[in-house]
């Protein structure tokens, strides 16, 4: 890895050394925090976890293979050579920042309360196109996922791609100083970690801690279409994308092609830009939208953006179609909050057929989580969805929402367990279902239920 030596290391965490000096000058070729993953001449870092610590495996990790361990304490059979410090994490975060200054290259930064994961591989689709990409894997957004992203990088990339979550204030400005981004895009700004941020404006000022670390001459993505990223003001240039009237990037004839994605034309200026999004939900022309600015910022040319919009698979449970022979599943279980249930729900409604949509509780929405819930409820209703199952303790609220509005068949079920007994006289052949609750309710479960329908 490009200047990680371990001499380099100790300097850039400030740690404390033990073992042979003659091994200061030697090159770390990755970074592992899994002992099971160590390759020859790795960093292994130990960290402790809720259910294992690290630590117990250092000697493990330098017997496979491992040149240098790094972590809080010396292991029992003082394994060596070995770098101690304060705090691992907070170590490998500066270790990053370390190494992504070896390379001069465009980075852009993404965050947002929902979307950034979408974002981030439609961006990198595009991008693709014309550069050799490095994006952030999964959704590993936060104060270890960030790092370990960097640590990817190698002297072939011609970009990067760096998803950033948070939920706390104070952790945006960590990882800018980690990621130190020189573009920006957002999102959407919405009903996720309210309980931590307070409200819409808080959530806005935690996301852009970002924008302190960006050049002056960087360029700042936003969603014109959010009310609340409207507010933003920054030294940079801002481009506006979205189907507001005033965005520099918009879309026009938009038609929707059911489970199967949608075509559309992206504008911009003069350029007109033919796209098909192979992937379903109306929010995903917002994402295309996103991806298109940066992809004219970067300069590639219509067919290389459209190319790449069409190139774009989800990852994970978003928005994910599978089709079982009998029942459509709309997999969409990843996580879940307020605004992204509105805009699944919304892309359901636009379903021919029977839709369903099974909805479970949501977290980190703090005092309002009931009235939250209910308000969801009462969406889906007013959408016209056929039939909503409500599971979980706090979704008692979304079935009382949907009752209280339109003509929707409502049930409810305190627990999974009650639900899978019941559900195979609930679905019907030909439905359409959505699938969609925090990550913690763990609706994986629910979805292949369903696939043995």
């Amino acid at each position: 890895m490009k200047n990680l030596t371990i001499e380099n290391i100790i300097s850039a965490v400030n740690g404390e050394y033990f073992g042979d000096a003659s091994l200061l000058k030697e090159e770390i070729s990755s970074v592992t925090t899994d002992s099971r993953a160590v390759t020859r001449d790795c960093l292994f870092a130990a960290i402790k976890g809720e259910n294992s610590d690290g630590h117990d495996y250092i000697g493990t990790a330098l017997d496979t293979g491992a040149l240098c361990a790094i972590g809080e304490r010396c292991p029992e059979n003082d394994k060596f050579p070995m770098i101690i410090v304060k705090n691992t994490i907070t170590a490998l975060g500066e270790l990053a920042a370390f190494y992504r200054r070896q390379f001069d290259i465009p980075v852009l930064g993404i965050t947002g309360s929902v979307g950034k994961t979408t974002a981030k591989e439609m961006i990198s689709a595009v991008l693709s196109r014309r550069f050799r990409v490095h994006k952030t894997a999964k959704n590993l957004n936060n104060d270890l996922g960030v790092p370990l992203t960097l640590f990817g990088l190698n002297e072939s990339h011609e970009f990067a791609v760096i998803e950033m979550g948070i939920s706390h204030f104070g952790e945006m400005k960590r990882l800018a100083e980690i990621v130190h981004p020189n573009m920006a895009l957002y999102t959407t700004i919405g009903f996720a970690h309210l309980e931590f941020l307070g409200d819409f404006d808080g959530v806005l000022k935690a996301k852009t801690e970002m924008l302190e670390y960006l050049p002056e001459n960087g360029i700042v993505f936003i969603n014109g279409d959010d009310e609340t990223l409207r507010k933003l003001t920054c030294k940079q240039k801002i481009c506006l994308y979205g189907m507001s009237h005033d965005c520099e990037v918009t879309a026009e004839n938009v038609r929707l092609l059911g489970t199967d994605g949608m075509e559309l034309e992206i504008v911009s200026g003069a350029r007109r830009i033919p796209c098909k999004i192979n992937s379903f939900g109306v929010h995903m022309v917002t994402a295309a939208l996103g991806a298109a600015a940066v992809g004219l910022q970067m300069g590639l040319t219509d067919d290389e953006i459209s190319a790449g919009i069409a190139s774009y698979v989800p990852v994970g449970s978003r928005s994910g179609i599978i089709d079982t022979g009998k029942i459509t599943i709309i997999d969409d279980c990843y996580n879940a909050n307020p605004t992204s249930v509105a805009a699944a729900v919304d892309s359901l409604s636009l379903l021919e057929g029977r839709r369903v949509c099974i909805l479970g509780d949501m977290g980190e929405l703090g005092e309002t989580a009931s009235k939250l819930h209910f308000e969801t409820g009462a969406h889906a209703a007013e959408k016209g969805i056929d039939l909503v199952i409500a599971c979980g303790e706090l979704s008692s609220s979304t079935a009382e929402g949907a009752s209280s509005e339109g003509d929707s068949s409502v049930v409810y079920f305190n627990s999974k367990e009650k639900f899978f007994a019941e559900l195979p006289r609930l679905i019907e052949k030909g439905d359409s279902v959505l699938v969609k609750a925090s990550h913690s309710q763990r609706f994986e479960e629910i979805v292949e239920a369903l696939k043995t329908l």
